[in-house]
Order: C-alpha cells, then structure tokens, then sequence
C-alpha cells in the first residue's frame, strides 16, 4: 500500500469521464488499497481514482462509526439507479483546497456497484451518507462539488485559487 498524490482543482485530470473497469485483478486491488490509505493520510471521508490520476471507475468511502478502527468500503462501476427527495449538506473535497460550501443533493439514494471481485451489490445510502457517495460518483464523471455552486461563488473560487497557485509557484 501507498498513499498517492492527491490532485487538485484546476488539474484537467478531474474533468474527465471515467473509464468502466472490466480487468478484476490485482491491480485494481492495489489501487484500491492505495486509495484509501491515501484518504485516511489526507485526511478525508472519501475518494475517487482520478483524485489520484486513475481514470477508472473507482470509489472508497470511510464506513467508520465513531472512534472504532478505520473501515471502508470500495466501490467499482458505481451507479445510482434511483433518488429521492433533497438536503442540503455541507462539503469540501481533497481536490478543491480550502473550501467547503452548501450542496443541494438528492436524499435518498439507491446504487449498484461491484466489489474490487467483480462480485455486483446494491445499496441503499440517505443522508451524509448519500451525500458523500453523490460526491464521489461525481468525480468519476468529470463533475466537481463547485460546479453546484452559484456562478459567483464558483467565479470567486477559481480566482483565489489562481491566486493561491500564484503564491505556491512563486514561494
């Protein structure tokens, strides 16, 4: 296992769609474990392979409860298949430094996945949960929590971004 590097807004990387996995082998497994070693180091609550420049369609998502030992579930080719009613919820994201906004997103959720076996599930995930699932499924389609937000606040995001990229280049 090793913790990746996490890329971050306005890397291009994030703006593609995803790639199905059809190849269940120990690659994939690796890049999962990868993965979440790399979300816990962050830390954070989730992750998606292009964060970590893969361009597949692969999650992980801290299913912890309280201060018990870190557990987390992997999801492959994830799709959500049905959605009901709306909340809005606080977010941030490992790939978009320094901010965290209200996002309206769907409620209640219901998906299909694969295990990193090839192995299919459905699952049925409402509140934070939902939201966080909604999050990450979003990266794997290019989609960044900012593009919800109101043209301003996105607009006064990328120019204090560019300002922060700015600082780092010149530092």
């Amino acid at each position: 296992m090793a913790v990746r590097k996490i890329i971050e807004y306005p890397d291009p990387v994030l703006r593609h769609t995803a790639e199905s996995v059809s190849t269940f082998d120990e690659s994939l497994r690796t890049l999962v474990a990868d993965m979440a070693e790399t979300m816990y180091a962050a830390p954070g609550i989730g992750l998606a392979a292009p964060q970590v420049a893969v361009s597949q369609r692969v999650i992980v998502v801290d299913v912890s409860k309280g201060e018990e030992e870190k557990q987390f579930l992997p999801m492959v080719n994830p799709e959500i298949i049905e959605h009901e009613g709306s909340q809005l919820d606080e977010e941030g994201c490992l790939s978009v430094p320094e901010l965290t906004a209200q996002v309206k997103r769907f409620k209640k959720i219901q998906l299909s996945y694969q295990s990193p076996d090839g192995e299919h599930h459905q699952l049925s995930a409402e509140d934070r949960f939902a939201v966080v699932l909604q999050h990450e499924i979003d990266h794997l389609n290019g989609v960044l929590f900012i593009d919800h937000l109101t043209p301003l606040k996105r607009s006064l995001y990328k120019k204090r971004r560019k300002k922060m990229l700015e600082t780092q280049q010149a530092a």
